[in-house]
């Protein structure tokens, strides 16, 4: 499956899988520089997806007459 077409939780078991098999050690070189490409295309997609979730979170903040809630962007 295309690594763009993920959702998060199956990237990042791939990318767990990716290391797993990398720290194992037993690999060709040709087959584990391959396997590393991967896992870094597994971890740039994941960062993506972390970075658009974080732009959809809000917080509910009392607003400007203090009777009320209003959403603004999440501020880390």
């Amino acid at each position: 499956m295309e690594i763009d077409k993920l959702s998060f939780e199956e990237a990042f078991a791939a990318l767990e899988a990716t290391v797993r098999q990398l720290e194992e050690g037993e690999l060709a070189l040709e087959a584990a520089l391959e396997l590393f490409e991967r896992g870094i295309a597994l971890a740039r997609h994941c960062d993506r997806l972390l970075e658009q979730a974080e732009l959809r979170v809000h917080q509910l903040v009392p607003d400007e007459d203090g009777d009320g809630y209003a959403l603004r962007p999440f501020e880390a």
